[in-house]
Order: structure tokens, then C-alpha cells, then sequence
């Protein structure tokens, strides 16, 4: 399996994860505006290192269940009915605009930056079921083995794939969110998108094996 093929998809399914509008991309950039750069990257690099240990863990995790296909079965019907209801929500819900906090931020050091980023994304447990879904998916396509060479090569991808899009939303979010990119609303339409594509994707392939 072509390590550099592997990186790829690690980076290409981290960026789609963490595209849209969301509680790390969103803190990095305001960190960005208010604090300067170097914070917001202090806080992205924290926040990339917590990415990497749930991404090993769910491929770590995708690995065991490859080897019981009775059991993704029932995990990828389980999956589909969670990506559906997160899917109704984020589109039924999901659509009050928040209150505008106009209190001033305190100032923290690079430091405290780094460990916000850590617990931030410690507490974001949704890339690991994320994660294990798309290890187990793109195995079974034969993109992905779990070799610890493909592995490796997987984890870091999705590390830089995550620093990318919150470098990103250091860079271009004083200009995306004059369009209101970033409001509640537009953030729970893309979320659910995401979730209703990856539902679809998941029905099909449960209909194949049917």
C-alpha cells in the first residue's frame, strides 16, 4: 500500500471532518484576532496532538473490528441510524442563533493556550467513532490496511489535514465571518450535510451486503 496514497486520505478525511464551522475552528480563530497568531497556533497544535491519539485509537479500534465482521455489521446499522438522528437534529433543531458575548477575553499565555487546546479537544470524542467508521470504510474499498506503517501514515495525515483547516480559519476568518459563514444556523446546515451524506454512503453499503 502506497504510504504518501494513505497520507492523503488521512488529510483529505481530517479536512472534511473539521471544515465545517465548529468549537476548535472557531476558538483558534478568535484566539487568532485577539491574542495574535502564535496563541492560536499554540492552541492548534494542542488541540492536533489530542486528534492524533483518537485517530490511533479508532484505527487501533477499526483493526480489531475488521477482524469480527459480525460485529461491523451491527456497528455500521448502528452507525447509520446515529448519523440519521444527528443529521434531523442539526437540520430540525439545531437553529437558534447564539447570544453575542461582548465580554473581553483574558489574556492567557502560549502555555495555558496549548493546555485550552488539549482539553478542548479532549472533550470532542466524536472523531474516534468518526474516524474508526472511515479506517473501516476505506479498508474495505482495499485503500487501507492496518499495517503500522499504514497506520502511522493514516494518523499523521489526519494531523495535518486538522492543523490545515484551523490554520485556515486563522487566516481567513476576519473575511468569513463578514458573511456570516459562522453563524449557528449556516454551522448546523453543514454539520448535518456532512452527517446525512456519510448516512447515505453508510445505507448503501449496508444494502449491498444485504
Amino acid at each position: 500500500m502506497n504510504i504518501t496514497f494513505v497520507f492523503l486520505l488521512g488529510l483529505v478525511a481530517a479536512f472534511i471532518a473539521v471544515l465545517p464551522p465548529g468549537m476548535l475552528n472557531i476558538t483558534a480563530a478568535k484566539i487568532r484576532l485577539k491574542e495574535g497568531l502564535t496563541r492560536g497556533v499554540m492552541f492548534s497544535i494542542g488541540a492536533v496532538l489530542i486528534v492524533v491519539l483518537q485517530t490511533y485509537i479508532a484505527a487501533i479500534f477499526a483493526r480489531y473490528l475488521k477482524m469480527h465482521p459480525e460485529v461491523i455489521s451491527v456497528l455500521q446499522k448502528v452507525a447509520c441510524g446515529l448519523f440519521i438522528a444527528i443529521s434531523l437534529y442539526f437540520f430540525l433543531v439545531a437553529k437558534s442563533e447564539p447570544k453575542k458575548q461582548d465580554k473581553k477575553p483574558k489574556s492567557r499565555s502560549k502555555h495555558s493556550r496549548f493546555f485550552q487546546g488539549v482539553l478542548m479537544s479532549a472533550l470532542n470524542v466524536f472523531p474516534i467513532p468518526f474516524q474508526a467508521y472511515m479506517t473501516i470504510t476505506l479498508a474495505s474499498f482495499g485503500w487501507l490496511d492496518f499495517s503500522i506503517s499504514n497506520i502511522v501514515a493514516y494518523v499523521l495525515g489526519t494531523a495535518s489535514g486538522s492543523f490545515l483547516v484551523l490554520y485556515l480559519y486563522m487566516a481567513f476568518f476576519d473575511k468569513i465571518s463578514e458573511k456570516q459563514f459562522t453563524s449557528q444556523k449556516n454551522m448546523n446546515y453543514i454539520i448535518g450535510s456532512i452527517t446525512a451524506i456519510i448516512a447515505v454512503i453508510t445505507l448503501i453499503n449496508i444494502i449491498k451486503k444485504m
